[in-house]
């Protein structure tokens, strides 16, 4: 079957270096919010950097709420599009998509602790899964985030920040990373090549 991937136009204003990050690997997404154009894709990605509130507001808007809760290919949330995927976030106390149990909290700040997260932090994978190896703990990946899903049945790979957090996750066909692949070099490309290989 030939790769058909469609980016949802969320407002994430990481758009643009997914983009880039998947032509590196061969593959030319489109960018889209139609919900024929999505729901007849390969896999599906939704990116985002932003808030929940308007994120959702965006979903809504366009009428895709629903068609994003339908999907039965793969679908990879990234950054905040990973954290749409969950029932409720404390940003906004925003309701969001509600595909994934759970609720994504604020970080908390502490000494020695900022908070937004921004940096590289590395990678502890609950084993070998579809996007991550157990040879990849101790990875390091490229975070920008304030708020985080906390570690879970759907966690398939954890990192810390003061705390522990989901760093990716999976519940049936809808998977998430917190960080960002587009930017976390060799591991951050191996998970874009592991998911277009679902």
């Amino acid at each position: 079957m030939s790769t058909n991937v469609v980016l949802i136009d969320a407002g994430g204003t990481n758009i643009g270096s997914v983009r880039y990050a998947l032509q590196r690997l061969g593959v030319d997404a489109e960018l889209s919010d139609d919900a024929k154009a999505i729901r007849a894709a390969s896999h599906v990605i939704m990116p985002g950097v932003g808030a929940a509130g308007p994120g959702m507001r965006r979903l809504r808007e366009r009428g895709l709420v629903e068609t994003v809760r339908s999907l039965r290919q793969p679908v990879l949330g990234i950054c905040l599009g990973m954290q749409l995927l969950f029932e409720h976030s404390e940003e906004a106390d925003t309701e969001c998509l509600g595909i994934l149990p759970g609720r994504v909290k604020k970080l908390a700040a502490d000494s020695g602790v900022r908070v937004p997260h921004m940096g590289w932090n590395a990678l502890d994978p609950f084993g070998d899964n579809e996007l991550l190896r157990e040879s990849d703990r101790g990875q390091y990946a490229y975070f920008v985030h304030g708020y985080a899903a906390p570690v879970s049945a759907c966690t398939i790979a954890h990192s810390s920040h003061g705390e522990r957090f989901s760093a990716a996750v999976r519940c049936g066909n809808y998977f998430g990373v917190q960080f960002h692949p587009e930017r976390s070099s060799s591991v951050g490309a191996r998970v874009l090549k592991n998911f277009l290989a679902l």
